[in-house]
């Protein structure tokens, strides 16, 4: 099967940009021709693993760019002529690309993987400036409610107008979650089905060390609440004083948060990393007793916990979003409110105080990886999915 996979970036950034990669490898180890078209835009340094590419930019011209991007209408027609996919699979595509690629795709099978909530919010993450979960359609409160600046608010409601007279130019939307499925069709994108992701299984980790540790791996943006995990761990080690935090990842937080962790005077118990390629993700974090997913928004899916659960380590998340999907509270790790501090210190205390249980945890987290989460499970469903839209 020849399968055109479509991303804004093609820089293993992000956890979209690493799945999408990921899944481009795996469909080429089972024989089908699979290829990415991608925005030019590079970010952080990294190498560009794109198929193909068209113009992106990283520059205040973004905002009209990603509304009508014709470079990417223009690319994407000449790609689907040369390649003739027999499938088209969209991952994210409107902070580049544009919602314009969608009329070059009217004659051919599509689907779309929401990701995260872009379809219906013009900032992707439905959190309003307070921090609070905004619950109203996008439109006029875009702008009063001061998520969005008045110089983008039109743009971006145009492209919200452009991706909905183009919807039917996909054949399937699915999402990574149920909550994400939730909020889609309370924003009038129904028929939403839902498929989770898979991740592979690595090499049962060796028994913990003695030096209880904490990690979290991620984009270093507001929404991540990786403030609320450093006052957290600060607490904390009033009860585990040899504790030890781990952060890696980068993004634009990471100034403020670095001084944050020395205004509190914990730079001797905290390894900021910045950005760790996924090839040595798993040894970096191997040894870590708890993996926290601190997020302030509904996180859409929580990939990360996943990846910790499948290595044999307890995981604390926030209660909402897709980690409730996830995490088992009590059997796999804990679910704790957003943005609180203090329980979120004292579940992980409870952890850090007591090795045994966090083996436990660890264990039945890896479990739960394998018999819910698998990536070949995740795949073969796909496959199915993709042979019926051939049809």
């Amino acid at each position: 099967m020849k399968i055109l996979l479509i991303n804004d970036y093609g820089t293993p950034e992000g956890g979209a940009e690493i799945q999408i990669s990921r899944l481009r490898s795996l469909l080429r180890e089972k024989g089908h021709d699979a290829r990415l078209f991608a925005s030019s835009v590079v970010n952080g340094g990294l190498d560009h693993e794109a198929d193909y590419q068209c113009f992106g930019t990283a520059s205040s011209f973004r905002t009209l760019l990603q509304t009508v991007n014709p470079w990417a209408y223009l690319k994407l027609r000449e790609v689907l002529k040369e390649f003739k996919p027999d499938v088209v699979h969209i991952k994210i595509f409107l902070t580049q690309l544009s919602p314009l690629i969608l009329l070059a795709l009217k004659n051919v099978p599509t689907l779309y993987h929401v990701a995260w909530y872009r379809p219906v919010c013009p900032i992707g993450t439905k959190l309003l400036p307070d921090g609070s979960v905004c619950t109203v359609r996008a439109g006029a409160p875009c702008y009063s409610n001061k998520c969005v600046p008045l110089h983008d608010w039109p743009p971006l409601m145009l492209q919200l107008a452009i991706f909905r007279s183009l919807r039917r130019n996909i054949n399937l939307i699915m999402a990574n979650s149920e909550s994400v499925r939730r909020t889609l069709e309370q924003n009038c994108i129904t028929n939403v089905q839902v498929l989770h992701y898979g991740v592979p299984m690595p090499h049962e980790r060796p028994a913990l060390p003695e030096t209880p540790t904490v990690a979290f791996a991620g984009r270093l943006v507001r929404e991540k609440g990786v403030d609320v995990l450093i006052r957290a761990f600060a607490r904390a080690l009033n009860a585990v004083p040899s504790a030890k935090l781990i952060i890696a990842g980068d993004g634009r937080e990471a100034k403020r948060l670095k001084e944050l962790v020395d205004d509190l005077g914990i730079s001797s118990h905290v390894s900021m990393l910045g950005h760790v390629a996924v090839s040595r993700l798993d040894s970096v974090l191997s040894e870590t007793w708890v993996h926290v997913v601190p997020s302030l928004w509904e996180e859409p899916f929580g990939i990360v916990a996943i990846e910790a659960m499948s290595r044999g380590t307890a995981v604390i998340a926030s209660d909402s979003g897709g980690p409730r999907e996830i995490i088992e509270n009590g059997n796999t790790g804990f679910l704790v409110p957003p943005g609180d501090v203090n329980i979120l210190s004292d579940k992980i205390v409870e952890i850090l105080k007591s090795k045994e249980l966090a083996e436990t945890l660890g264990r039945n987290s890896r479990l739960a990886a394998r018999s819910r989460f698998g990536e070949e499970s995740f795949l073969n469903e796909l496959l199915d999915i993709y042979g019926s839209l051939k049809v």
